[in-house]
């Protein structure tokens, strides 16, 4: 950092605006956003983020190197293994604020938002007070449909966990009588509109949640972990 005098106000405001600018030279990369939404639903280690992001390891493991110097991720080791987090809810906030913002100025973003619900059949979402007044009144079972690992570390208590690749072959487990609600990353997930697409198509009543875990956590929304289902106070 360069050295500035109290007195020189615009130098020192340039530092400043370049400290900031950082974070966003960091996460002017899609992979990066990928993997700082990922972490968002739980900490996990290279080798996890790698095959979730569909990317080589050591391609991995240089994305997550420039986030933790940038401080957006840390890490923490379990025996061999280097297990990385979000290095605080703020990053989670920032993230997702930058998800809206690309969705509401970027015509783009609607487009390809819009393209994919027609595929699926709209899927209206419910919002998160709706969902808890029905699971409280008995009329949703709430479905999470991300990896396991993803449910483990953070679920809706209640939840049903059913990866979304197994659905098809567990519906079974699903009262037919009963709407359900799917849920997973966020608003621009797409495993619960699949999720809802299959359910609809087998004759289920079903819905997506408008967004997912993480902002669900930040809500201050109660939080169960583990593979126990808990229940909602």
């Amino acid at each position: 950092m360069e050295n500035t005098k109290i007195g020189d106000g615009p130098a020192m405001q340039g530092v400043l605006y370049e400290q900031v600018a950082r974070i966003g030279r960091v996460v002017a990369h899609p992979k990066r956003v990928e993997l700082l939404e990922l972490l968002c639903q739980g900490e996990r280690t290279v080798d996890a983020l790698a095959r979730a992001t569909g990317t080589r390891l050591t391609t991995c493991s240089a994305q997550l190197q420039l986030l933790h110097r940038a401080r957006l991720v840390e890490t923490r080791r379990m025996g061999t293994h280097v297990i990385y987090r979000v290095a605080g809810d703020e990053v989670c906030r920032f993230v997702f604020a930058l998800r809206s913002v690309a969705a509401a100025r970027l015509a783009e973003v609607e487009q390809v938002l819009r393209s994919f619900r027609d595929a699926v059949g709209g899927l209206e979402p419910l919002g998160r007070a709706e969902l808890l007044r029905r699971v409280r009144a008995g009329e949703a079972t709430v479905l999470d449909v991300r990896p396991d690992a993803e449910y483990r570390a953070g679920h809706i208590p209640g939840a049903v966990s059913i990866p979304v690749e197994q659905l098809e072959a567990r519906l079974k487990e699903l009262d037919p009588v009963t709407e359900v609600v799917a849920y997973c990353r966020g608003p621009h997930c797409v495993l619960a509109p699949q999720a809802v697409a299959l359910l609809r198509a087998r004759g289920y009543r079903a819905v997506r949640l408008a967004d997912g875990m993480p902002e669900w956590r930040l809500a201050g929304l109660p939080v169960a972990t583990g593979a126990a289902a808990g229940t909602l106070p």
